[in-house]
Parts: C-alpha cells; structure tokens; sequence
C-alpha cells in the first residue's frame, strides 16, 4: 500500500527512473541478495517502506515473525545502502514504538520513557531498532538516515485478510460483506471507546516524499494527521460508507489494546508539510479502492 502510493506520488512530482522491487523480485529478508540489489543498482535515495504488518490479533498470536522478520528488513536495507553508497535514506517505523501510556498527544521524546503496548511489542522493538540504526549511521558516517513515524495508514492497495488486517480495511470487508449476504449485524472488537488516528496513503507518501526532499530533516518525525476518531466512531463512519443498514454491536470480551494514540506532529509541520484528506473524505476513497481492486481480482487478502 505505501509502496504503491510512493510510486504514484513520485511519478506526480516528476522523478524519474524509480526502484519499486516487490517481495517477488526481493526478498529484503536475504542479506545477500538485498546487497546485491543496492550493489547493482546504487540508487539516489532509499525509501524502506517494506515491513511484516498486521492488526492485534496477528501480532498477538506471531510475534517472533513479526520480530525476526522486520529485525531483518531494517538490517538488510540500512546497512545494505549504505555498504552501496547511498547517502539518502529514510526509514519507515510506526507509531506503536511509544509507550502504551505516553502523554497524549505523542511527542517524538516520549519514546523509549516507559514500557511499550504488550500486543505489538515484538514489531514496536523491531522497528525501533531500525530508527535507531538510522541515528547511529547518520552520526557515525554522516549520511542521511533518518525516519518517519506513520500512524495507522489506509487506502488504495490496503490488506483485507479476514484475521490478519488492520482496523480500517477489516471494517470495510466486514461491512461490506455483511450487507452483501443481508447479515443482521457486525459485532466490533473491545468496547469501541479507544482513540486512534487514521491517515490516507496518499497523504504519508506526500509527506514522506517531502521529509526526503529537506536539506537537514529530523532524525525522526510523526507523521500522522493530528486529530483521532472513536473505534466505535469509524465504524459507524464504515457502516454509512459502505451503506450497510443492519445492527452495529460491540464484543467487549475481546482486547481494546492502547487506550489512546495520537501523534503530535508539530515536528513535520514545522518543515513545511500538513495533511489534506479528512477522514469522511479517505473512508470514501477506501471504500471506492475495495471495489476496485475486488472488481479487478486485485485484492490483497
């Protein structure tokens, strides 16, 4: 999903020549071949977009995978790029590498204050490690590493497994099946009550094209949309998307996990760069996207 907005937003700002390998032609998991890769082609830039990601019960339920493989991935392609000569890098992690009850709205020197939210512990560390990587190779060797925060993303080229996605894209299969096969009602994980905060691919690819972009940009930035929306909220906001009309309900036996989580991104807004699709607006082109790809046979799941 990143991935493939990146692309879209490069082509539109006019770069030329673009690298966008998928898992089929490498495997950032192979230290060799990824080398090999960076070795041949020498790019410009690197953007690290790849990861092992997923929703509470799939990081719940594999955390050594999500450790060992996004571990790998941050290894491979830091210090791979930089074995290649690439002197430009930025590293994509998430907003669950802060604590589970840091202050709201999240500021960047939360991080690593106290312990992190027990259901994504494994891929929170993980991707930690490769921020920190970045810190220490852009102080070491002086090339510019640094990385981007994203928070929950959505959006064309989303993930809608039945177990393993995320919030967002798992409302609208769910939604949208159940008014296909006329369902009288969609029970929601937890109580609805926790806070999260909801940003469209395309606006992260065009923030992080941007933070590429900055002669000197932060070691690490949010990157998010500032504002959070109830569980209970988006998936009303879902239903009426999707035009399902039967009963919303809620499963309280299972986890809410973190009660809030919303960044602060006055950081990246100082640089220049702010959000501009709300979340009705990006629910909607969500919606649009699923058809699609669905429609195409393109659907990830």
């Amino acid at each position: 999903m990143v991935g493939s907005a990146l692309v879209r937003a490069a082509n539109q700002r006019g770069y030329t020549d673009i690298l966008a390998p998928s898992s089929r032609d490498l495997d950032l998991l192979n230290q060799a071949a990824t080398y090999a890769y960076l070795q041949e082609h020498r790019p410009d830039a690197v953007i690290v977009a790849a990861a092992k990601v997923g929703g509470i019960h799939a990081n719940s339920t594999y955390p050594a995978e999500f450790m060992l493989q996004n571990l790998a991935i941050a290894q491979n392609t830091i210090d791979g790029a930089y074995k290649a000569g690439v002197q430009r890098l930025i590293f994509l992690g998430s907003t669950c590498i802060y604590p589970k009850f840091a202050e709201q709205p999240i500021k960047e020197e939360s991080l690593l204050t106290s312990a992190l939210e027990p259901t994504n512990e494994a891929y929170a560390i993980a991707k930690i490690a490769g921020l920190k990587m970045c810190e220490y190779y852009r102080r070491q060797y002086g090339v510019c590493y640094h990385s981007a925060m994203p928070t929950n993303l959505y959006g064309q080229g989303d993930n809608y497994h039945p177990q393993n996605s995320h919030v967002l894209p798992g409302l609208i299969r769910r939604f949208h099946e159940a008014k296909a096969n006329h369902t009288a009602e969609v029970a929601i994980w937890g109580t609805g009550t926790p806070l999260r905060e909801f940003l469209h691919a395309d606006d992260a690819a065009d923030g992080i094209l941007h933070l590429l972009e900055l002669e000197n940009p932060p070691e690490w930035v949010n990157l998010g949309c500032g504002t959070d929306i109830s569980i209970g909220d988006l998936a009303r906001l879902v239903r009426d998307a999707v035009g399902y009309e039967g009963e919303l309900t809620f499963d309280t036996s299972k986890p809410d996990g973190t009660p809030r989580k919303l960044t602060d991104i006055s950081k990246i807004k100082e640089t220049g760069w702010a959000p501009k699709i709300p979340i009705e607006q990006g629910v909607a082109m969500a919606y649009q996207s699923f058809l699609d790809e669905q429609a195409a046979g393109t659907l990830r799941e």
